[in-house]
Protein backbone atom coordinates (compact mmCIF):
# COMPACT_ATOMS: atom_id res chain seq x y z
CA UNK A 1 0.00 0.00 0.00
CA UNK A 2 1.18 3.45 -0.88
CA UNK A 3 -1.52 5.95 0.03
CA UNK A 4 -4.30 4.10 1.87
CA UNK A 5 -2.83 3.60 5.35
CA UNK A 6 -3.85 6.98 6.76
CA UNK A 7 -7.35 6.89 5.19
CA UNK A 8 -7.78 3.36 6.59
CA UNK A 9 -6.84 4.73 10.00
CA UNK A 10 -9.47 7.44 9.60
CA UNK A 11 -12.10 4.84 8.68
CA UNK A 12 -11.20 2.72 11.71
CA UNK A 13 -11.17 5.82 13.92
CA UNK A 14 -14.61 6.86 12.69
CA UNK A 15 -16.09 3.46 13.49
CA UNK A 16 -14.27 3.24 16.84
CA UNK A 17 -15.38 6.75 17.82
CA UNK A 18 -18.98 5.82 16.98
CA UNK A 19 -18.66 2.58 18.95
CA UNK A 20 -17.16 4.29 22.02
CA UNK A 21 -18.55 7.84 22.00
CA UNK A 22 -17.05 10.22 24.50
CA UNK A 23 -13.70 8.41 24.63
CA UNK A 24 -10.98 10.90 23.88
CA UNK A 25 -7.95 10.15 21.77
CA UNK A 26 -9.43 7.44 19.56
CA UNK A 27 -9.08 9.24 16.23
CA UNK A 28 -5.50 10.45 16.81
CA UNK A 29 -4.58 6.95 18.01
CA UNK A 30 -5.94 5.25 14.89
CA UNK A 31 -4.40 7.82 12.58
CA UNK A 32 -0.99 7.42 14.23
CA UNK A 33 -1.25 3.64 14.48
CA UNK A 34 -2.18 3.32 10.82
CA UNK A 35 1.11 4.85 9.67
CA UNK A 36 3.44 4.12 12.59
CA UNK A 37 4.77 0.80 11.21
CA UNK A 38 6.32 2.80 8.37
CA UNK A 39 8.56 4.64 10.85
CA UNK A 40 11.10 2.05 9.72
CA UNK A 41 11.45 4.02 6.49
CA UNK A 42 13.68 6.46 8.39
CA UNK A 43 16.09 3.63 9.23
CA UNK A 44 15.68 2.13 5.74
CA UNK A 45 16.77 5.33 4.00
CA UNK A 46 19.23 6.92 6.42
CA UNK A 47 20.95 3.97 8.11
CA UNK A 48 20.45 0.81 6.08
CA UNK A 49 20.77 2.54 2.72
CA UNK A 50 17.91 0.46 1.31
CA UNK A 51 19.81 -2.83 1.54
CA UNK A 52 17.05 -4.61 3.47
CA UNK A 53 13.38 -4.41 2.47
CA UNK A 54 11.68 -2.40 5.19
CA UNK A 55 9.02 -5.10 5.58
CA UNK A 56 11.73 -7.30 7.09
CA UNK A 57 12.16 -4.92 10.05
CA UNK A 58 10.46 -5.61 13.37
CA UNK A 59 8.01 -2.76 12.77
CA UNK A 60 6.48 -4.88 10.01
CA UNK A 61 6.15 -8.06 12.05
CA UNK A 62 2.48 -8.62 12.94
CA UNK A 63 3.44 -10.75 15.95
CA UNK A 64 5.44 -7.79 17.28
CA UNK A 65 2.34 -5.59 17.12
CA UNK A 66 0.16 -8.28 18.68
CA UNK A 67 2.59 -8.80 21.57
CA UNK A 68 3.19 -5.08 22.08
CA UNK A 69 -0.56 -4.51 21.96
CA UNK A 70 -1.22 -7.11 24.64
CA UNK A 71 1.38 -5.55 26.91
CA UNK A 72 0.14 -2.02 26.23
CA UNK A 73 -3.50 -2.99 26.81
CA UNK A 74 -2.55 -4.64 30.10
CA UNK A 75 -0.74 -1.50 31.21
CA UNK A 76 -3.64 0.67 30.01
CA UNK A 77 -6.14 -1.42 31.96
CA UNK A 78 -3.96 -1.13 35.05
CA UNK A 79 -3.64 2.66 34.58
CA UNK A 80 -7.35 3.21 34.05
CA UNK A 81 -10.26 2.45 31.75
CA UNK A 82 -9.95 5.75 29.88
CA UNK A 83 -6.72 4.53 28.22
CA UNK A 84 -8.09 1.25 26.88
CA UNK A 85 -9.94 2.60 23.83
CA UNK A 86 -7.12 4.74 22.38
CA UNK A 87 -4.45 2.12 23.10
CA UNK A 88 -6.59 -0.62 21.54
CA UNK A 89 -7.37 1.65 18.58
CA UNK A 90 -3.67 2.36 17.99
CA UNK A 91 -2.74 -1.32 17.87
CA UNK A 92 -5.81 -2.26 15.81
CA UNK A 93 -4.73 0.37 13.27
CA UNK A 94 -1.18 -1.02 13.23
CA UNK A 95 -2.60 -4.48 12.49
CA UNK A 96 -4.75 -3.04 9.70
CA UNK A 97 -1.50 -1.62 8.30
CA UNK A 98 -0.11 -5.18 8.26
CA UNK A 99 -3.22 -6.52 6.53
CA UNK A 100 -3.16 -3.79 3.89
CA UNK A 101 0.53 -4.31 3.22
CA UNK A 102 -0.08 -8.04 2.77
CA UNK A 103 -2.31 -7.35 -0.24
CA UNK A 104 0.60 -6.50 -2.56
CA UNK A 105 3.78 -6.71 -0.47
CA UNK A 106 5.45 -9.56 1.38
CA UNK A 107 4.76 -9.57 5.13
CA UNK A 108 6.28 -12.16 7.46
CA UNK A 109 3.26 -12.90 9.63
CA UNK A 110 5.01 -15.42 11.87
CA UNK A 111 8.32 -13.63 12.28
CA UNK A 112 10.53 -14.20 14.35
CA UNK A 113 9.49 -17.86 14.27
CA UNK A 114 9.11 -18.26 10.51
CA UNK A 115 10.69 -16.07 7.82
CA UNK A 116 8.23 -17.05 5.09
CA UNK A 117 6.42 -14.02 3.72
CA UNK A 118 2.84 -13.84 2.57
CA UNK A 119 1.52 -11.51 -0.10
CA UNK A 120 -1.83 -11.96 -1.76
CA UNK A 121 -0.81 -10.45 -5.10
CA UNK A 122 2.63 -9.88 -6.58
CA UNK A 123 2.96 -6.57 -8.39
CA UNK A 124 5.30 -7.17 -11.33
CA UNK A 125 8.03 -4.62 -11.98
CA UNK A 126 6.69 -3.47 -15.33
CA UNK A 127 8.33 -0.04 -15.17
CA UNK A 128 11.73 1.21 -14.02
CA UNK A 129 10.12 3.17 -11.21
CA UNK A 130 8.49 0.78 -8.74
CA UNK A 131 5.94 3.43 -7.71
CA UNK A 132 4.61 3.58 -11.28
CA UNK A 133 4.36 -0.22 -11.32
CA UNK A 134 2.24 -0.07 -8.16
CA UNK A 135 0.08 2.82 -9.32
CA UNK A 136 -0.73 1.15 -12.63
CA UNK A 137 -1.51 -2.23 -11.04
CA UNK A 138 -5.14 -3.11 -10.31
CA UNK A 139 -4.45 -3.26 -6.55
CA UNK A 140 -4.03 0.51 -6.55
CA UNK A 141 -7.77 0.70 -7.26
CA UNK A 142 -8.29 -0.84 -3.81
CA UNK A 143 -6.24 2.00 -2.33
CA UNK A 144 -8.32 4.56 -4.22
CA UNK A 145 -11.48 2.88 -2.94
CA UNK A 146 -10.24 3.15 0.67
CA UNK A 147 -9.36 6.82 0.11
CA UNK A 148 -12.80 7.48 -1.40
CA UNK A 149 -14.51 5.76 1.53
CA UNK A 150 -12.54 7.88 4.01
CA UNK A 151 -13.38 11.06 2.11
CA UNK A 152 -17.07 10.11 2.07
CA UNK A 153 -17.00 9.55 5.84
CA UNK A 154 -15.26 12.88 6.33
CA UNK A 155 -17.73 14.78 4.15
CA UNK A 156 -20.68 13.08 5.83
CA UNK A 157 -19.34 14.09 9.23
CA UNK A 158 -18.82 17.72 8.19
CA UNK A 159 -22.35 18.18 6.81
CA UNK A 160 -24.43 20.48 9.02
CA UNK A 161 -27.63 19.07 10.44
CA UNK A 162 -30.62 20.62 8.70
CA UNK A 163 -33.52 21.57 10.94
CA UNK A 164 -36.61 19.49 10.33
CA UNK A 165 -39.86 19.29 12.28
CA UNK A 166 -38.49 16.17 14.00
CA UNK A 167 -35.20 17.65 15.26
CA UNK A 168 -36.07 21.35 15.71
CA UNK A 169 -37.28 22.83 18.95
Amino acid sequence: MLIAHLPAGYILGTFARNRWPGRSGIMPATMLGSVFPDIDMVYFHFVDGGRTHHHAYITHWPLFWAAAGLVALSVAKWRGQRYLAPVGAFFAAAMIHMILDTVASPIMWLMPFDRRALELVTVPAMYRNWVISFMLHWTFALELLICTWALALGFRRSQPVVATPKNST
